[in-house]
């Protein structure tokens, strides 16, 4: 039986991560924090392991008595009051993790990091929009994605001791569970939408269990030190995405606003200002302004098909179909 571990276990994606393992007949060990909700993992088969990626002397301690085939590292945040939080806990964290199993000498057979589309930034941004692909340079314009493309450059240093690696760059992934999509769904309910810019935006998204099934497909046969962009396949239009999510809750009347930029900029500005004041990170922050503005989110998936045999499940009409069904489900809407 292989044994898996898997970092941010208790979070959104690494939630579903653990629930694949277990399916698949894996001994399964969940990271999670002290702190940590464990909500979504009650199966009585997950194995709970603390561990402290902030300390890299203190997680080859608590790692020193375990043995794992696999390792999947999807523990991270992606909004933070202090933007320097970012690096600490997801370049540091990766650092620290890989340096312990590398202390203890793990023989894993394969680690699997959740990165980022973000790590590309605005690029190819030039009406029509082409697909962002492996090899263009990274431009990452925010703190989020500067912090998962030091992480990525972590694994690369590593490359000269056989370290077997792969990274997946999902973009937007929403689903059951997700917190930051849901606002969207929230103010449809409430009669409002809100979009920014009038310059043309292609969008791409994947579904969370197609994410999870890319994550098997590279423990299982990914190619050491690749890095595969992960979406459903298809772009979608700004609105796509609201208008989907109007007719699942039964097409409420609404006020769609489309403001300019500048609007977000002032918005999100105060976000940061709420968040600092009241010590929670809030959604619309300065990060989430470049992210927002941000026109081409194509990317090339061929890779992740011709060498994992990843095949998406889910477009955005049965994600989203899927994932309000959950929302009502569970009394979120």
């Amino acid at each position: 039986m292989k044994r898996i571990l898997i970092t941010g276990a208790s979070g959104f994606i690494g939630s579903f991560i653990v629930e694949e393992a277990l399916r698949q007949g894996m001994e399964t060990w969940a990271a999670v924090r002290s702190s940590s909700s464990r909500a979504y993992l009650n199966d009585q088969r997950i194995n709970f392991i603390e561990l402290d990626l902030s300390d890299e002397q203190r997680l080859t301690e608590q790692l020193k008595d375990h043995q794992f085939d696999y390792v999947v590292h999807a523990a991270g945040v992606t909004k933070c009051i202090n933007k320097d939080d970012f690096r600490r806990v997801n370049t540091e964290g990766t650092r620290h993790l890989v340096a312990a199993l590398r202390a203890l000498r793990m023989p894993i057979e394969r680690f699997v990091f959740l990165s980022s589309l973000s790590v590309m930034g605005a690029i190819r941004e030039q009406q029509p929009y082409t697909e962002i692909r492996e090899d263009d340079t990274p431009q990452p314009n925010t703190a989020y994605g500067k912090s998962k493309l030091e992480a990525e450059e972590t694994l690369k240093a590593r490359s000269e001791e056989q370290f077997p690696y792969v990274i997946l760059r999902p973009t937007g992934v929403y689903g059951p569970r997700e917190k930051d999509y849901f606002i969207m769904a929230k103010s449809i309910k409430g009669h409002s939408d809100f979009a920014v810019g009038y310059k043309p935006q292609d969008i791409t998204f994947v579904y969370v269990k197609d994410v999870v099934q890319a994550v098997f497909l590279a423990l299982d046969h990914g190619k050491t030190g690749r890095a595969y962009f992960l979406s459903d396949g298809k772009v979608y239009r700004s609105a796509t995405f609201s208008n989907l999510i109007r007719r699942e809750l039964g097409n409420p009347w609404w006020i769609r606003i489309t403001a300019p930029i500048w609007i977000l900029r002032i918005v999100t500005a105060v976000g940061d200002i709420i968040g600092r004041l009241s010590g929670k990170a809030i959604a619309l922050n300065n990060d989430k302004y470049h992210i927002l503005r941000q026109r081409n989110w194509r990317c090339d998936i061929q890779p992740a098909i011709d060498e994992l045999g990843y095949k998406p499940q889910y477009d955005l009409e049965r994600g989203v179909r899927e994932t309000i069904a959950w929302y009502k489900k569970e009394g979120w809407i």
